[in-house]
């Protein structure tokens, strides 16, 4: 893991133009000519080409413990209005970023692409990649288990907004783009090809130990219904920038995501 924060170019760049008084767009510009340089080998393509193509950006992360879990998610969700907080992901509680482990109350590690699908558990890896892991709420976590992800059910007295039954999880409106586009990056980014399952999503749900998460026809609608937003592109960012050294194209590209499932 990364020790030390790498300033991102375009932070720099930015801070440069606002001393010399350069104009807001030369600073967009120079971002999005970044995000190209990175996504390069992809650009212009569709489809499984698309697919194959940022299976190799994204692949060969730099890779964190189980443990260097808990402080990597105190930096990646903290609340911007609370630094001693971090944000759950189901509920939208700010709570107490040293109220984490697994008593009631606390806060835990919730694994979005449920780590039984595909049963790589919590090893290095799929099982500790920060795209798809978030503080959550420890009886919301254990509520949503190993569900896949679909509408409807009964709402969580726990966490309004939030809906499950015996085989799905339907989250808060306010998340369900970033629990989607969370699920179609561990399908891009775990293809079978380092000692863990082909993950891929499919339209069932009940998919228990298969690595197979669905349901992709309700996530690719809650992509469409909540793109991502300044927070979610800021996790991202952190994640590329002082953890893991790869993104989330779903976020930088909400294009792609149509091209490849839709």
């Amino acid at each position: 893991m990364r020790k030390a924060f790498r300033t991102p170019l375009a932070s720099a760049i930015s801070a440069l133009l606002i001393v010399v008084g350069a104009p807001a767009a030369v600073t967009a510009t120079a971002a999005a000519d970044e995000l190209d340089d990175y996504y390069r080998d992809a650009l212009g393509k569709t489809g499984q080409e698309l697919k194959d193509a940022l299976n190799d950006i994204v692949s060969g992360q730099d890779v964190l413990t189980y443990s260097e879990v808990w402080e990597a998610l105190k930096v990646t969700d903290e609340d911007p209005a609370n630094a001693a907080n971090v944000l759950l992901l189901y509920t939208g509680r700010s709570q107490s970023k040293d109220g984490n482990g697994g008593d009631v109350g606390d806060w835990n590690r919730e694994h979005v692409w449920a780590k039984s699908h595909g049963d790589f558990g919590t090893a290095p890896g799929p099982g500790t990649d920060l795209h798809h892991l978030r503080p959550t709420d420890v009886q919301v976590n254990s509520a949503r288990g190993n569900k896949d992800f679909d509408d409807g059910g009964e709402e969580l007295a726990d966490a309004p907004g939030n809906f499950t039954d015996d085989d799905s999880f339907e989250p808060r409106d306010e998340v369900k783009g970033d629990v989607a586009r969370m699920v179609l990056y561990m399908a891009v980014r775990y293809e079978g090809e380092d000692s863990f399952a082909d993950l891929e999503p499919n339209d069932e749900v009940g998919n228990g130990s298969a690595p197979y998460h669905g349901k992709v026809s309700v996530l690719l609608e809650w992509h469409q219904q909540d793109p991502p937003d300044a927070a979610e592109q800021r996790r991202n960012d952190v994640i590329h920038e002082q953890f893991q050294n790869n993104r989330n194209p779903f976020i930088d590209h909400p294009e792609w995501a149509a091209s490849i499932y839709g």
